[in-house]
């Protein structure tokens, strides 16, 4: 499902117009960037955890000329599903 199709989606399921339904997506969206730029989570009981996680400095090898390298330690984002969601998908 791409963007415009959740847009479609929501639109119907909440009986609002497509216009409302993707200014509330899109408002969604930089919200939860916001927060997790910040470092802090965005919990939500029964679908999931949207959080940052911390991946360690490790060495990696060039594929192209088989030379060691130094990955560099770095912060990304992670979904963690919620247990009702893990269910839905069984």
């Amino acid at each position: 499902m791409n963007k415009k199709e959740l847009v479609d989606a929501l639109a119907k399921k909440a009986s609002i117009t497509k216009k409302d339904a993707e200014a509330f997506l899109d408002a969604f969206v930089d919200v939860v960037s916001e927060t997790l730029s910040k470092g802090e989570e965005v919990k939500l009981v029964g679908f999931g955890t949207f959080k940052v996680q911390e991946r360690a400095a490790r060495k990696g090898v060039n594929p192209q000329t088989g030379k060691p390298l130094k990955i560099p330690a770095k912060k990304v984002p992670k979904f963690v599903p919620g247990k009702e969601l893990k269910e839905l998908v069984k």
